[in-house]
């Protein structure tokens, strides 16, 4: 068999094993891929008639690597026939019969279809080294998505590299591969007061893998997701990891709308152990768990809050350093309520530009509006509420009444068009019996002849018979 020569074949796999950080088998097959399409060039550099090439047309073809002997052989898959019409495809029966006696058309032979060294041409080598490039990029970015498709949602140890245009790259590692993969942080998933210099490391959180043939750093990382919130709060508190507290909403708002107002989150957790301190357990002895958390995202301030499966009472709940004279729950079917604090904590428990409160309504899922216990007018309130809920009641109404409008007129329509269709039947009916009334008056003629015909020989038959009936006269002489 014919073979064209690679050398230090074996080296250079190795090296770039090395220096990819791939497998030796993602290498080779990246090799055999590149191959495979330089000697497609030459096939249509030696022919010049690239439309007789269709697209699947080399998918017969294989390219098989010698590492030992240092070099490549091409080999093709044909069909054994009768009457040879493609010869890259098939091979007559009595070319095999010579070699392999037991063959039969319809089998598949394998044929060594190496081209000779100095045929393959230096633009099928440079064809070869680009698509071996592109291939090994595709090679890795196959495995990245392998290694890390399952960790979205967790936090990785990550290191700055560079910087681009408003996005951080930085160098993750799972722990199991690769030591250095390179993700993207955005600027909006980005903490204001993190410092991205040079070789400074960070806990980020894996937000999505990229798929495809995106360009760039494949995985997306976060530094304003709530995901890091919980994962760091699971590394830190025991009692988390332990299921025996559980974390039942987070709310965060790592990049506010102003740079006045810095970071700040709200998360609420719960326990099914009566002797256990779901917020105790989360802020830890003077507050060293939390601590650990706070220091990880750069001072971020951080409410640890008690859920509970009354709404009144999780949404006072929701404000942990204000005091919260009463909840009312104004309209629990749009989930409306008012939180009454008395004059002094307003402000507060508003937050500056609305954080605290937007953050609340976030974390509850309620439309929160503070109003002061002092000046809040009960009546009033009620009344307003009621208006609303009259108003939507009415729309309501006219929406239902509407919509059974429309439903008639539907109704209606499909009446009419039933009634027309019904219509166009009879009249089609009526035309068909019109047409067999004509079909039978067309015949009548001939009914008519044959009843003159009978007619005519009665009245000869009684003819007859009268002149029998009648006695003969004769005439005297």
């Amino acid at each position: 068999m014919s073979m064209v020569s690679l050398p230090s074949l074996q080296e250079m796999i190795e090296g770039i094993s090395r220096e990819r950080n791939l497998p030796r088998s993602a290498v080779e097959q990246a090799l055999r891929e590149a191959l495979l399409k330089g000697y497609e060039r030459y096939r249509r550099t030696r022919r010049m008639d690239s439309a007789q090439f269709e697209e699947d047309y080399f998918d017969n073809f294989a390219v098989e690597l010698d590492p030992e002997e240092e070099g490549f052989r091409v080999l093709s898959s044909k069909m054994i026939v009768e009457a040879v019409e493609n010869p890259d495809h098939q091979i007559s029966l009595a070319e095999v019969v010579e070699v392999a006696p037991e063959a039969q058309v319809g089998d598949e032979v394998v044929l060594d279809v190496t081209p000779e060294q100095r045929d393959f041409g230096r633009m099928a080598a440079i064809q070869t080294k680009q698509v071996h490039a592109q291939k090994l990029r595709d090679q890795q970015r196959r495995l990245i998505q392998e290694e890390f498709q399952d960790l979205e949602g967790t936090i990785l140890q990550a290191r700055v590299l560079r910087f681009e245009r408003q996005s951080v790259i930085m160098a993750v590692s799972s722990g199991v591969g690769q030591p250095d993969v390179e993700a993207e942080l955005l600027k909006r998933d980005q903490l204001p007061n993190d410092n991205y210099r040079a070789n400074a490391t960070f806990r980020v959180a894996l937000k999505k893998v990229s798929e495809g043939s995106h360009r760039g750093p494949q995985l997306l990382v976060s530094r304003a997701d709530a995901s890091l919130v919980v994962e760091l709060f699971s590394n830190e508190v025991p009692e988390i990891e332990d299921e025996v507290v559980r974390i039942v909403a987070v709310a965060r708002e790592a990049n506010p709308p102003s740079r006045s107002v810095g970071p700040r989150t709200k998360i609420a957790v719960d326990t099914l152990e009566r002797d256990v301190d779901p917020v105790g357990a989360c802020i830890g002895a003077r507050g060293s768990r939390i601590q650990v958390v706070v220091n990880e995202l750069r001072g971020e301030k951080i409410d640890v809050i008690r859920w509970s499966p009354d709404p009144a009472t999780y949404i006072a709940y929701g404000w942990s350093h204000e005091r919260v004279d009463e909840v009312r729950l104004m309209n629990p079917e749009d989930r409306q309520a008012h939180v009454l604090v008395p004059e002094d904590q307003l402000s507060l428990a508003i937050g500056k530009e609305g954080q605290n409160v937007r953050l609340a309504a976030r974390l509850t899922g309620w439309k929160i509006d503070i109003k002061d216990s002092a000046k809040y007018d009960y009546d009033a309130e009620d009344a307003k509420i009621h208006a609303q809920l009259e108003a939507k009641r009415q729309q309501e109404e006219e929406a239902a009444a509407a919509l059974a409008a429309q439903m008639e007129a539907i109704k209606a329509a499909n009446l009419a068009a039933a009634a027309q269709k019904a219509a166009e039947e009879a009249a089609a009916a009526v035309e068909n019996d019109q047409n067999d009334v004509q079909e039978v008056s067309e015949s009548t003629p001939v009914a008519e002849s044959i009843g003159e015909e009978e007619s005519e020989s009665a009245t000869y038959e009684q003819t007859q018979a009268s002149t029998s009936d009648e006695e003969p006269v004769y005439e005297e002489e």
